[in-house]
């Protein structure tokens, strides 16, 4: 018996100090039967951290089981309310509204107590999550009372950053952006505990991205791969943030990066089919615009089966593999879907007009078009209104509108580089090129096109290098309708050079050579290297 208490202090010591594989080994080696109710919430936050979350329910509800059998109204409260936020995080809303309505509960036999301001915060985020935004704005401003009486610096900043949340759903946005930055800067201050330190992170985050303000998301995404690089790997705070992290390097063109985050992220993130999904939708996006179609499909196909949507990275893909019609009709049925942040509803209005345009349906063109500049109008993002600058001018310039076109373009040019999204920039600097080109600019357009081109080759963005390059490429008598860079490629492969050869030769990215190599395939008519080597010789480009 001297033992096992020894051991069991040894695992109490180690929950106070969170080193929790400490802590797993030590509850491990004592007998359960002989744990407290106390023993079973610590053994609960210890493999909550570690990753073993259907072990965590249950040693909560042990706990909870006992605070309640001890009538330790406080404790049992504390342990519902905690089952609460897991089960929702775990995407089983009844499982959380039961044990929510046991918190009530418990909290209401303790009629002056801070547990009372958490219930409130529940119910807020609830009713926040139900479309219920005027019923919930007094219910966590009673949380944030509850919290500043009692000196709970844990339900303070949640509360406040529900708060900011909350006025952003309900269209004030420059108000909940104020208070997202007052609960981050608790959180950087070291103010909250680290179980409320990674929801206040992934969630202020994710409210950024949502209303399209990359950099303000980039700022606190610093912050936040730095906190959860200290914690537990296996825990689930990295992995959602992790999310958070490959959009913005998405965005930002660290395309390697981006992938490489969003694949880890779908390893540690299978808890939960719906982060599971847009881990996928992530992987598949980035691997879809550095042209690895085959795995941007698997991943779209994978996130589908789970239950996502992955639009309009799929459609994308189809317009890729030259599925128009298919493209099409996806992207009208996700237009027809339920609300979207504005973020991921310029992004859909975007693909549905380059779907058009491909398609020659300019009614659909400028009705997407029209729809996303609304959208702008209303919000203070810029990426907004670059995207939607960007797609008018592509439309005004399949109308032949010249003039208008220019205007549109120049400005989206002039706010995609202040906003440092090199990706998107090169694309409107490659319809700025074909807007001067139409008006008669020839060598200003091959400036545009020239710097879209250079952009795309370092991104790898494969498939919109060829397209630059191609409208880069004069007249000339190359056999089969060859362009001058797939020449250049068709002589390095003539002469014996691996792909990879030829990416360092010509300063392109693999993928990109891979793309010319299909494109020359098709226009020779050949299925090999050694096909076209031949067509080389005999053409005399070798």
């Amino acid at each position: 018996m001297a033992e096992r208490v020894a051991d069991i202090e040894q695992a109490r010591v180690a929950v106070e100090r969170e080193s929790w594989a400490e802590a797993y080994e030590a509850f491990g080696a004592v007998d359960p039967s002989t744990y407290t109710p106390e023993d079973w919430r610590g053994l609960a936050d210890t493999v909550w951290w570690l990753g073993k979350l259907d072990e965590a329910s249950a040693a909560r509800q042990r706990a909870y089981t006992g605070f309640a059998a001890a009538g330790d109204e406080r404790s049992a409260g504390w342990a519902a309310a905690t089952l609460c936020i897991e089960h929702f995080l775990r995407e089983e809303p009844a499982v959380g509204a039961g044990w929510f309505a046991r918190a009530q509960r418990h909290a209401k036999a303790m009629p002056d107590s801070v547990e009372l301001g958490w219930v409130a915060l529940l119910e807020a985020t609830v009713a926040r999550f139900g479309g219920e935004l005027e019923g919930a704005l007094p219910l966590v401003e009673r949380a944030t009372a509850f919290g500043e009486r009692f000196g709970d610096r844990d339900l303070i900043g949640m509360a406040i950053h529900t708060h900011g949340m909350i006025l952003i759903a309900a269209g004030r946005v420059a108000e909940g952006v104020a208070m997202l930055d007052e609960a981050m800067t608790s959180v950087v201050a070291g103010e909250l505990s680290n179980y409320y330190t990674g929801a206040v992170y992934c969630n202020v985050i994710d409210a950024c991205l949502s209303i399209a303000d990359v950099g303000r998301a980039a700022e606190w995404s610093v912050a936040a791969q730095a906190w959860a690089d200290a914690m537990p790997q296996s825990s689930p705070y990295p992995g959602i943030c992790r999310i958070n992290r490959a959009t913005i390097a998405t965005l930002r063109g660290e395309w390697p990066e981006a992938e490489a985050e969003a694949v880890r992220a779908a390893e540690e993130l299978s808890f939960s089919p719906s982060l599971h999904a847009l881990a996928l939708y992530e992987m598949g996006d980035v691997r879809r615009r550095l042209g690895d179609l085959q795995g941007a499909e698997e991943a779209f196909e994978h996130a589908h089966a789970l239950g996502m949507e992955p639009q309009p990275g799929l459609a994308l893909l189809r317009l890729a593999q030259g599925k128009v019609e298919a493209a099409m009709t996806a992207l009208r049925v996700a237009a027809t879907g339920g609300p979207r942040t504005p973020l991921s509803g310029s992004r859909l209005l975007w693909a549905l007009a380059d779907a058009a345009l491909a398609a020659g349906d300019l009614e659909t063109a400028r009705a997407a078009t029209a729809e996303l500049g609304e959208m702008a109008s209303r919000a203070d993002a810029p990426i907004l209104a670059a995207s939607a600058s960007t797609v008018d001018g592509s439309v005004r310039l399949a109308e032949s509108d010249v003039p208008r076109a220019l205007e549109s373009l120049r400005r989206a040019n002039s706010i995609w580089q202040d906003l440092k999204l090199p990706y998107e920039a090169a694309r409107a600097r490659m319809l700025y090129g074909l807007a001067l080109r139409a008006a008669g600019d020839e060598d200003d357009a091959r400036l545009e096109l020239r710097a879209a081109l250079s952009v795309f080759e370092r991104l790898g963005a494969a498939a919109d290098a060829v397209k630059a390059s191609d409208l880069l490429a004069p007249p000339t008598s190359l056999p089969r309708g060859l362009t001058p860079r797939e020449a250049e490629v068709l002589r390095l492969v003539a002469a014996g050079k691996t792909n990879r050869d030829i990416a360092v030769e010509l300063v392109i990215s693999e993928h990109t050579v891979a793309r010319h190599l299909q494109n020359m395939f098709v226009k020779l008519g050949v299925s090999s290297r050694s096909g076209a080597t031949a067509f080389a010789y005999e053409n005399g480009l070798a």
